[in-house]
């Protein structure tokens, strides 16, 4: 069974996210979309909000699972018997971050690899940090996210 695993804070969750989610669910037999519990990142959803909101927005079926993690991802894979790791890039910046994590992840989980997934011309400069940036000064962030999360930001800004 090919398992595959995309993980990220997903504080929130963009289309950008959506659009490697829908890809990557065809050539895994099973993907975990596993948020990271990361306090230090200060997020404005807690673990249990982005787990709703990835759940409500992916339909969660036959080969999507949705589950927070802690510590290292590595090992998660490790346990969780991982065949490949997704991440999604958005430029060569985020290549050369990437590429450094694909290279230790590889070194304590040897039989999981890594997928880049090259981001969408449309979804190429969206990112969570900008979406919550732009909200919070009350900017239009319609064509950034799905209108479930839309809605849940824009409580979290009332």
């Amino acid at each position: 069974m090919r398992i595959g695993i995309y993980p990220g804070s997903f504080d929130p969750l963009t289309n950008g996210h959506l659009d490697i989610i829908d890809r990557a669910k065809r050539i895994c037999d099973k993907l975990i979309v596993a948020i990271a519990n990361n306090i230090a990142k200060n997020p404005l959803f807690s673990v249990d909000e982005r787990v709703e909101i990835i759940k409500n927005c992916c339909g969660v079926g036959d080969n999507i699972e949705v589950v927070a993690y802690n510590g290292l991802l590595a090992e998660y894979c490790v346990k969780q018997n991982v065949s490949f790791i997704i991440r999604g890039l958005r430029s060569t910046t985020d290549f050369e971050y990437e590429y450094s994590i694909a290279a230790v992840n590889r070194l304590l989980a040897k039989d999981t690899d890594t997928l880049f997934f090259m981001t969408r011309g449309e979804f190429s400069h969206i990112s969570s940090n900008m979406v919550k940036d732009v909200a919070r000064y009350g900017g239009d962030i319609n064509a950034l996210v799905p209108q479930f999360v839309l809605k849940k930001i824009q409580q979290k800004f009332q």
